[in-house]
């Protein structure tokens, strides 16, 4: 499936939905003594959706790539933060809310991950590259695929029809 905007992904929904869950952790009361903690949590949570809509609207593969690696690297900081609270004696009241969150940072992680080989794995440069000659080939493309679709199903009709 082509992806016409940012919000539509299915990755970036993940990455909001961590990112309000982060903040409602961080609403919390043992948060008000831990401000810089606090701030870096959800300055990192916010990074994984800004990131992968930056690198998404960047319109080359090779950008795209890049920015959900950074993307990535937030999660896994995210994820971290997380690891630390469940260390920290005065979150420990917490603990509860934060190992479904930490899932979901690593559940961000891997499907950038994925996102990041299928994108490694093919021959498209992105969006900024595609002129009328790209279209055209691609028409072509789907064209012949829709006829060889066709003439199997003619053939497999056909073949069916001798049998009986």
């Amino acid at each position: 499936m082509t992806y016409k905007r940012f919000e539509d992904l299915p990755v970036w929904n993940a990455a909001i939905d961590l990112a309000i869950h982060v903040y409602a952790l961080t609403s919390k009361p043992q948060f008000s003594s831990q401000r810089s903690l606090k701030d870096q949590m959800e300055r990192a949570a916010v990074s994984v959706s800004n990131n992968i809509a930056e690198g998404f609207e960047r319109g080359t593969n090779n950008e795209l790539l890049a920015f959900l690696y950074i993307a990535r690297g937030s999660a896994g900081e995210v994820r971290s933060m997380l690891c630390l609270l469940e260390r920290l004696p005065l979150f420990h009241e917490s603990v509860a809310e934060i190992s479904p969150l930490k899932e979901e940072a690593e559940s961000c992680s891997r499907q950038l991950k994925a996102w990041a080989r299928s994108i490694q794995d093919s021959d498209l440069k992105g969006e900024r590259h595609v002129n009328e000659k790209t279209k055209r080939i691609d028409q072509a493309v789907l064209e012949r695929d829709e006829f060889m679709k066709e003439l199997a199903e003619i053939k497999q009709k056909g073949t069916i029809a001798r049998h009986q």
